[in-house]
């Protein structure tokens, strides 16, 4: 048996911080070593409505919507055991480079999920922590299409499914003792492994419908 221990309220500002994160170089609010043309930006029109949005900027760069848990009033973080459910409307443009992932001191990195546009049917899905990686294909993965995506992050084993079907078990978990924040946001491919934005476009965007973690009653190790 599990219960909802966190359920995404993109608006509140004791759950989330807008525009700034540590997984980014003295917080932001760029990241070129990444491969990214993101500029953070903390206005609530690029992040707060649950559509995460990227505007060109007149520098090439681009106002990219981050929000974190990280620093927040509450601070949640999620840890060995949990179950994160999330709905996800992908983007459409090529450049666009989604992401739901968590951090926390310099690591103790899982992506729930990365997409490119590019790539149009493909999900990548990597467990930094202890190194298990998995590129996946599937037919409901499209531009612009919606998904379900729910990943257990397991002391041994972290667990993905899409669409309520396991596609992707590492083998690897994370540890008795993980604990992380949570990051959701939308990069901007900067060319070097995935193609940039084409000239004529100025915005791009994706939206998660919904996000909640699930935590066992009883400890995992009970």
């Amino acid at each position: 048996m599990s219960e909802v221990v966190f359920t995404a309220d993109f608006t509140s500002e004791r759950q989330w911080v807008a525009g700034r994160s540590w997984a980014y170089p003295d917080g932001g609010p760029t990241n070129p070593g990444d491969n990214k043309l993101d500029h953070l930006t903390a206005d609530p029109a690029y992040s707060r409505n649950g559509t995460f949005r990227a505007t060109l900027r007149s520098d090439g760069l681009w106002d990219t919507g981050l929000l974190t848990t990280e620093e927040s009033a509450d601070g949640f973080m999620v840890r060995t055991g949990d179950e994160l459910e999330a709905r996800v409307r992908l983007p459409v443009e090529v450049g666009a480079w989604p992401a739901i992932w968590t951090w926390r001191d310099g690591g103790n990195e899982v992506d729930v999920f990365e997409y490119h546009p590019d790539n149009p049917d493909l999900l990548e899905f990597t467990n930094h922590v202890r190194g298990g990686v998995s590129y996946v294909h599937d037919d409901a993965v499209r531009p612009g299409g919606v998904i379900d995506l729910d990943v257990t992050f397991g002391r041994r084993d972290v667990v993905w499914r899409l669409n309520g079907r396991e596609v992707f078990a590492d083998g690897r978990g994370v540890g008795r003792d993980w604990r992380a924040f949570l990051i959701v946001n939308l990069s901007v491919s900067a060319g070097r492994y995935h193609p940039s934005p084409d000239d004529e476009v100025s915005e791009l965007s994706y939206a998660v419908e919904s996000l909640v973690v699930r935590r066992p009653r009883k400890p995992w190790w009970s």
